[in-house]
Parts: C-alpha cells; structure tokens; sequence
C-alpha cells in the first residue's frame, strides 16, 4: 500500500517539477531543454532523487548546477502545491538517456541501408 502512495507522490513531484523548471530565471536553466525523467522518493518523505536529463551536453554540467542552486526556491513551491506533511529535500543526478538515445538514433541514421531493387539485381 505504501509504495503505491510513494509512486504517486513521484508522479506529482515530476510533474510539478517539470512545470516550475520552465519559470526559474537562472539563466544556466533557460539556455537548455531540461527534462525530469523519474523521481525516487523516500518511504519517510525526507529526500527525493530527481533524474534529469539535458538535451545538449555540453551544458548539463552548468544546468545541474543551477538546479541544484534553486533547490531551495524550488522546495518551497513543492510544498505549497503538494499539501504534505514533509516536503523532500531535493537531490539532483544527471540521467544521459535521452543523450544516449539521441546518438542510438543518429548512428542508427547514419548506417547505409540496401534497397530492395539492389538486392534483387544481384
């Protein structure tokens, strides 16, 4: 029963998370598409993990740092829209899957692939 609670309560951190993100005025935050990609909260509601992932590397370093710079301001917003007895204490770790998934892609893009008319031909 309890884990179900604290899958839901993941679910609205992310949710509320990826929706302040878009307002911070930090501008290490605004130069990059930023993507919160899980959340993982404890059973007591004291830390929550957020798993971010940025678009463009080379900026991820200086975006998670403005993050976790504004992990106050946005700890306070939490606790205002969540309505819980403890808000988490936000910790922040880089997730590379959307990167990892844009170089699949561009690999894959990049193989040279034999038409059917070819193949027959030979």
């Amino acid at each position: 029963m309890a884990s179900n609670r604290i899958g839901r309560i993941n679910e609205e951190i992310q949710k509320e998370l990826s929706s302040l993100i878009r307002n911070l005025k930090d501008p290490r935050v605004q130069d990059t598409m930023i993507s919160i990609t899980h959340v993982e909260t404890t059973p007591d509601l004291r830390y929550a993990k957020i798993y971010a992932s940025f678009l463009q590397e080379e900026k991820a370093s200086d975006a998670l740092k403005g993050l976790k710079s504004a992990s106050g301001y946005l700890r306070r917003e939490l606790g205002r829209t969540l309505q819980l007895r403890y808000t988490p204490e936000l910790q922040w770790a880089l997730d590379d899957s959307i990167t990892y998934g844009a170089k699949m892609l561009r690999l894959i893009n990049s193989l040279e692939v034999e038409s059917d008319d070819e193949t027959d031909t030979q």
